[in-house]
């Protein structure tokens, strides 16, 4: 993956074929948003809203995200939207570790494009990925992790609070920190994803 921006990674991707979930998908889901975003969001998969759509984030998980952006000053297009998996699992099951890996030079590239200095996983499944070892995100929510290029903070994943609403205060509090994190003068660490790709989990 060598592409420039994102719209020649979107044309090399094209109508990927490098897992199964190719033949249950309706639109491949790109990502959304602001190319030259400081904050960069990484949700598990595409859901149902998703899928129809071909745009992350648009069922109601993805409201209450406009709601939680809007509390710390941001608005949708301030910031990048992606999944580490660019199709639906059927069913909205969890992807599989080979979904991930197929999918994880299109989620490197769109990270070595943007150069976002914070990167925030929505859910264990994408803090789990990024990070490459099983994330228990009751300890390591709202924590700032230096990954190579960027900061990973992981959150709870907007649908938990649509099933918890207790978890509601504690994604708000999460977003504060992103927001505190964003205004810090401290810079990104050193070092290209694409370069480094050993550093990045399952990358």
């Amino acid at each position: 993956m060598f592409a420039l921006t994102l719209n020649d990674l979107r044309e090399e991707i094209g109508e990927c074929e490098l897992c199964s979930l190719c033949k249950s998908r309706t639109r491949l889901v790109f990502g959304d948003g602001n190319d030259e975003a400081s904050l960069l969001f990484v949700g598990e998969a595409p859901g149902r809203a998703e899928d129809a759509q071909g745009l992350p984030f648009v069922g109601p998980a993805g409201k209450l995200l406009d709601t939680l952006l809007d509390g710390i000053g941001l608005k949708r297009s301030d910031v990048y939207i992606t999944n580490v998996v660019k199709c639906r699992p059927p069913g909205n099951r969890d992807p599989y570790p080979e979904e991930i890996e197929a999918c994880n030079p299109f989620l490197r590239s769109q990270l070595s494009i943007i150069k976002p200095k914070i990167v925030c996983a929505l859910g264990r499944i994408a803090a789990s990925a990024l990070l490459g070892k099983n994330v228990q995100m009751t300890r390591m929510h709202g924590q700032k992790f230096p990954m190579p290029g960027f900061f990973l903070v992981p959150v709870y994943h907007p649908a938990a609070a649509l099933r918890n609403p207790a978890t509601v205060k504690v994604i708000e509090e999460d977003f504060g920190l992103l927001r505190m994190y964003l205004n810090e003068d401290e810079e990104p660490p050193p070092g290209e994803s694409q370069t480094e790709p050993e550093q990045m989990g399952l990358f």
